[in-house]
Order: C-alpha cells, then sequence, then structure tokens
C-alpha cells in the first residue's frame, strides 16, 4: 500500500491527529505499526462504539496490527460493576463479541491484568510517574470521566493515567487512538516519551458522539452519549422501534447544523458506514434524494430544504440496519448479554 493511501486510511474520520508527519516517519522504518484502543469493561454498549469499530477496521485495513485493549483493572480503579474484576471480565468478553458482531474481525484483544504480572510493566508505571507531576496527574483524571478534586476518593484514581500511559509503552504501541475525551493520557504519553527518550506514539482522535438531547458544545464530555442517561442514548441492543422512538424525541431544530445531534450521527456514523445515503420521503415533500457525501446533506439541511423528521426518520432507519448484525448474534448467543445486563440494569 502507498503512503498516501495508508495516511487516507488511518487519518479517515479523524478529529485530530498528532501528527500525521510521526507517521510517515514511522512508515520509513519499514515495521508494522501497532495501535490500540482502550476500553473499561463497564456495561451495555451504545452506539458511540460504531465510532471505534469504524476506526479500528480502517486501522486494520491499512495493515496496522491493531489492540482492543480490555482495560479491566483500570475498571476496577474506576469502581466500574461494584469494583468485582469477575463481573469486569465478563463484561470484557460481551464487549469483545459485540465489536466481532459488528464486523471487527481481526484486531487483537489483550486485557490489563495480562500485563500486570510483569515486573517491567510496573517499573513503567514507575518511571512514567516519576517523570510528571502530581498536578499533571489529577488533569489527567478526566480520562476516567472524574473531576481532579475526586482524587481524593483514594488514592488508587492516582495511579490510573501513569498505568495508562505505561501500556503504551510495555505494548510499544504506534498510534494511541482513543475518543476526543481521552486527548490528555496520550499527550502525557508523548510528553514522558520524550523525557525518558522514547519514541512518541501518534495521538488518534474521533469525536465524541453527542447525547441525542445535546444543546450545548459538542466538543465537550459532558454533552457526550452515555448509557448512563438511556432516554438520550441508542443502546446497541434497543429494539428497532425504540431506536426510532428515541431518534424522533430528540434535540433537531429545522436549519441548525451547529450542536445538532441528528447531524452527528449522519457525520460519525451513517456516512462513515454508507458511501450514499437516501433520504426517503412522501413525494409531496420533495421525494426521494440521495447523497453522496454529508457536506451537501448538511448545506440542504441548513437551507430548509429537508425537514427534521425526514432526517430522523431515515436515521432511524440506517442506525436499525447497522445495528441489525449485533442484535441478531446476542439473539442466538445472549449468555454474557444477560449476565451484563443484569449488572448493570438489575434485570
Amino acid at each position: 500500500m502507498d503512503v498516501g493511501k495508508f495516511i487516507e486510511l488511518v487519518t479517515r474520520g479523524a478529529e485530530e491527529v498528532i501528527t500525521v508527519e510521526e507517521i510517515k516517519e514511522k512508515l520509513l522504518k519499514k515495521r508494522k505499526l501497532r495501535a490500540y484502543q482502550g476500553f473499561e469493561p463497564s456495561g451495555l454498549g451504545h452506539i458511540g462504539w460504531l465510532v471505534c469499530v469504524k476506526k479500528l477496521q480502517e486501522l486494520i485495513e491499512a495493515g496496522v496490527e491493531t489492540i482492543v485493549f480490555l482495560a479491566d483493572w483500570h475498571a476496577y480503579i474506576n469502581d466500574k460493576l461494584g469494583g468485582s474484576l469477575e463481573n469486569i471480565r465478563t463484561a470484557g468478553e460481551y464487549l469483545r463479541e459485540a465489536f466481532e458482531a459488528l464486523g471487527l474481525k481481526k484486531a487483537k484483544y489483550i486485557y490489563a491484568s495480562e500485563l500486570v504480572d510483569s515486573s517491567d510493566y510496573w517499573a513503567l508505571v514507575l518511571k512514567v510517574a516519576k517523570n510528571s507531576t502530581l498536578a499533571r496527574i489529577k488533569r489527567a483524571l478526566t480520562i476516567m470521566g472524574r473531576r481532579e478534586d475526586e482524587a481524593e476518593l483514594d488514592f488508587s484514581k492516582l495511579i490510573y493515567p501513569a498505568m495508562q500511559v505505561a501500556d503504551i509503552f510495555y505494548m510499544k504501541i504506534d498510534i494511541a487512538y482513543g475518543g476526543m475525551d481521552q486527548r490528555k493520557a496520550h499527550m502525557l504519553a508523548r510528553d514522558i516519551a520524550e523525557k525518558l527518550g522514547i519514541e512518541k506514539p501518534v495521538a488518534l482522535h474521533t469525536p465524541l458522539l453527542p447525547s441525542l438531547q445535546a444543546k450545548g458544545r459538542m466538543d465537550t464530555a459532558d454533552v457526550k452519549m452515555s448509557k448512563s442517561n438511556p432516554e438520550a442514548a441508542v443502546l446497541i441492543h434497543d429494539d428497532p422501534e425504540d431506536v426510532r422512538k428515541k431518534i424522533l424525541a430528540a434535540y433537531c431544530p429545522a436549519k441548525q447544523v451547529d450542536e445538532n445531534p441528528i447531524l452527528k450521527l449522519y457525520e460519525y456514523i451513517i456516512f462513515r458506514y454508507y458511501n450514499e445515503v437516501t433520504i426517503k420521503r412522501p413525494e409531496k415533500y420533495g421525494g426521494t434524494i440521495t447523497y453522496n457525501n454529508y457536506d451537501d446533506l448538511k448545506k440542504d439541511f441548513s437551507e430548509g430544504k429537508i425537514h427534521p423528521l425526514d432526517l430522523k426518520e431515515n436515521a432511524a432507519r440506517y442506525v436499525n440496519e447497522i445495528l441489525d448484525p449485533v442484535r441478531e448474534y446476542f439473539k442466538e448467543n445472549p449468555e454474557n448479554y444477560k449476565r451484563v445486563r443484569k449488572l448493570a440494569l438489575g434485570s
């Protein structure tokens, strides 16, 4: 694969890449690059996972060795699923099944518990800690969905950012991938790599999918879609009618393109999964229209040529098509889904 095609695949759909030039430099070394994305196994998945799966698929297509890192110890530190490693690992197996059902077939899955038996790993954790300040570590707590002042809850929270950086170094990651909410961890890794004299990981970030009810700035973590607010999040197991109801109830003012979560569904998911998108509507309202890119759809919506209801109905149709395989898989293989559902929802 030529360099131009490789870079296009790796950076497609990204909000930020630090830096493209460093990717080119790594390619000159004529070795297979390695990327990873870390996940705390903590419950049922929502359609924000579709953003991740598509990017991971593109990394694999580019020939990058791609790791899904199941951060069970990190989830334990973060008090997920009652702080039970057994429950967290059940959620990890559920996540693996979901990603594979969504089409991620060639990724490598590694648990944090596979790293922590190594003294070399803990030596890296200490080196990271020695080369960072307490203030910098506390600022990085947002990577785990915590505020700086929550470091006072228990000391283990302060270990988390150093572990995340050590994960990257220990697995010899070339491309650290995540949502924009992981930026602080990746930048910390780059800074400390420079201090330690080791090769810096490229930081690759995709945008955060906003809550369906989001009305504020969409570049902030507090408006991202979260399973903790089920009415504002489409879960990957929601039946087709529930998906439709949630999307129809979403915030989507006519002609408003900024801070519009339905348009973000098209930009971050639908146009990433389909080369062309058809808006079906009655002839009296303009009939069916097909778009080959997101910008043209956004322009027509901003000019009032597409009604919010038509935008929503068709978004629901496409999201349901994408979710059909994972719903079918868990219908036939329900064990881990049922366990995680009971842990997360009590039913």
